[in-house]
C-alpha cells in the first residue's frame, strides 16, 4: 500500500467515524423521547417560530388529529383557537429547567360567561390524552382569570391503566374561605387531586368574564403575561409578571413534557424557552454535586 493510499484510506475513516458520532450524539438526545433533557449550557426553544416542528397536538375528540386547525404558528406565535379541549405538547421530556412563556388572551370563550381558562402542564407523562380523553397527568400551572398561579393535581392512567400518582406538599394558610392558600414557612400540607391557590386569589372571587381579583398581577384580557416555571428537582416555583405567586415541593412526579392547555377559549403564546436553572441555590444542583463528591 502506497503512503498516499493509506493517507486516503485514514481520512476516510476518520471522516466516517466523525460522522457516525454526529449522528450517535445527536440521535441520543432524542432516542427515547420519554429520557428528560435537561438545558444545562444552553436555552432551548421548543417552538421554532415558525410552525409545529417539535410539538404533537391532541384534541378529545380527534385524538392526534387536528382537521380543522385548531393549533397553528402565526406570526412567531402559537396560536389554540379554542374550538375544542385538549393540548400542544412538547415531543421532548424535560426536568431542571427555568421555563418562561407569555400568553394573551384572544376573542373566541365558550359562551359560558365563565372565566377565560388556559394553564401550562409541567412535567406531563404517560400516553397522549390519559387524565379522562383531555390531558396528562401533570402538575399544571393555572392560567384561567383571577387564579393565575394555581396549581392543580392532574392524575391520568399509564398504558396498563394504573394511576400515575401525582402529588406535591406546599406551605399554606387558611384564608377566609377556609381554602388553602401559599404561605411561605406556612403549615406543610400534601396534595393529590386538588386545586391548590395562589397567595392572594381572593377570597369570594366570582369567576365572571374577564373579572379580576383584587391582588391580581397578571395583565388585563388582551395584554401580553410572562409566565415562569421553574422546575428545580422536585420543587416548582411559580413567577406571573416577575412576581413570585406559588410554590410546591415533594413534587411527583419530577420530570416529563410540557402542554400548553385548550379549554375552549383562544389564546395565544409566544417567547416559549426553557432555560438552564442558576445553580446557586439550586436544589437539583446542590444533589448532583453532592452525588459527584461522593464518588470515589
Amino acid at each position: 500500500m502506497s503512503g498516499h493510499t493509506f493517507i486516503v484510506l485514514m481520512s476516510s475513516v476518520l471522516l466516517v467515524g466523525s460522522l457516525g458520532l454526529i449522528a450517535s450524539e445527536s440521535c441520543g438526545q432524542h432516542a427515547d423521547r420519554n429520557a428528560a433533557i435537561v438545558p444545562n449550557r444552553e436555552v432551548i426553544h421548543p417552538f421554532n417560530g415558525k410552525d409545529l416542528t417539535g410539538l404533537t397536538t391532541w384534541l378529545q375528540t380527534t385524538g392526534a388529529e387536528d382537521p380543522e386547525r385548531e393549533y397553528r404558528a402565526t406570526d412567531g406565535m402559537l396560536h389554540v383557537d379554542g374550538r375544542g379541549m385538549g393540548y400542544l405538547a412538547t415531543v421532548d421530556s424535560y426536568r431542571n429547567y427555568h421555563l418562561s412563556v407569555e400568553y394573551k388572551w384572544g376573542k373566541r370563550t365558550d359562551g359560558s360567561g365563565n372565566v377565560r381558562n388556559s394553564g401550562i402542564l409541567l412535567h406531563a407523562t404517560g400516553p397522549p390524552g390519559n387524565a379522562r380523553g383531555v390531558w396528562m397527568a401533570s402538575v399544571e400551572c393555572q392560567l384561567a382569570q383571577g387564579c393565575e398561579g394555581d396549581i392543580i393535581c392532574i392524575r391520568g392512567n399509564d398504558e396498563d391503566g394504573n394511576t400515575i400518582p401525582v402529588s406535591f406538599s406546599s406551605d399554606t394558610r387558611i384564608a377566609a374561605d377556609g381554602r388553602t392558600r401559599w404561605q411561605p414557612g406556612g403549615v406543610k400540607t400534601p396534595y393529590a387531586g386538588k386545586q391548590f391557590w395562589w397567595s392572594n386569589h381572593e377570597v369570594g372571587f366570582r369567576e365572571r368574564l374577564d373579572n379580576r381579583g383584587a391582588d391580581d398581577v397578571a395583565s388585563p384580557s388582551g395584554e401580553w403575561t410572562k409566565v415562569e416555571c421553574i422546575c428545580d428537582g422536585d420543587r416548582i416555583t411559580i413567577k406571573i409578571n416577575g412576581t413570585v405567586v406559588n410554590e410546591c415541593y415533594d413534587v411527583y412526579p419530577t420530570a416529563g413534557r410540557i402542554l400548553l392547555e385548550n379549554e375552549k377559549n383562544e389564546v395565544l403564546f409566544r417567547n416559549l424557552e426553557l432555560r438552564p436553572l442558576k445553580h446557586h441555590g439550586s436544589r437539583a444542583h446542590a444533589e448532583e454535586t453532592k452525588k459527584h463528591s461522593a464518588d470515589p
